[in-house]
């Protein structure tokens, strides 16, 4: 998916975002995919997706970070917002979960159920 999204010529996702998150290793190694024009990122490739990795939203000009998995009555839960992608990238980085690593070839469910065991 990092290949497609790195040469889509599509108006709605950000490039400076994706070559941010592409920048960084531990994104890299994550599945990425857009939903609303939010860049999201799974630990798995296969849906349903994880979400319990922050997710980046262009939102005039800015960066907004959110969870997924902890939302809100009222939406996602603000993690902070960036004046530029890098940023936005950083605190990404800095709220990634335990035992972040390698996107494997599973869904959610799957993960669910070797977490638990």
């Amino acid at each position: 998916m990092w290949t497609i999204y790195r040469q889509t010529t599509a108006s709605h996702v950000d490039h400076d975002l994706i070559e941010a998150s592409y920048a960084q290793p531990q994104l890299r190694a994550l599945f990425p995919f857009h939903s609303h024009r939010s860049l999201t990122f799974s630990r798995c490739t296969g849906f349903p997706y994880t979400h319990d990795v922050p997710v980046v939203t262009p939102v005039d000009g800015r960066y907004r970070v959110t969870w997924w998995k902890t939302r809100s009555p009222q939406g996602p839960a603000d993690i902070g917002e960036a004046d530029n992608p890098h940023d936005a990238v950083a605190l990404v980085v800095a709220y990634l979960p335990p035992k972040c690593g390698l996107a494997v070839a599973d869904t959610a469910n799957d993960l669910d159920k070797s977490d638990s065991t």
